[in-house]
């Protein structure tokens, strides 16, 4: 599961980007997409990073509105760019893309939260995702 593990770290990383340039994040995918079939030396995106990025920027508005909605004491402009955009990818893969096990979801998160940002980051990441996680079945509408 390494591929898919890199898969979703591209994805944040696309995601990132997206956030910090002000730009949307299909067109800092195909730039990634453009860059990697340019230069050898970068490596190719795989089609699961292109899966989570198309399928976050279809539901950004509700995933976006889920994660304001269920963070307590943090509004989405005030969150960390880095926990806001771990929290995007994970909210997207936990409530809507169902062959992935809701617990390796929030690891992965949780892996990303400790390599990427602050010492509180994982626990936030966690809790508000395992909230989501609870509520699941009730918060899935297109």
């Amino acid at each position: 599961m390494a591929a898919r593990n890199t898969a979703r770290k591209r994805a944040f990383q696309i995601l990132f980007e997206g956030d910090q340039r002000g730009a949307d994040v299909l067109t800092v995918l195909a730039d990634w997409v453009r860059h990697s079939r340019s230069d050898t030396r970068q490596p190719p995106v795989s089609e699961y990073t292109m899966e989570l990025v198309e399928g976050y920027a279809e539901r950004a508005e509700r995933v976006d509105e889920l994660i304001a909605q269920y963070s307590v004491g943090w509004t989405l402009d005030r969150m960390p760019v880095v926990d806001r955009n771990i929290l995007r990818l994970g909210a997207y893969e936990l409530i809507w893309v169902d062959e992935t096990p809701d617990a390796v979801v929030l690891d992965e998160m949780v892996q990303l939260a400790k390599e990427f940002s602050t010492d509180e980051s994982p626990a936030f990441v966690n809790g508000l995702l395992g909230r989501l996680k609870e509520l699941k079945p009730s918060l899935r509408r297109d």
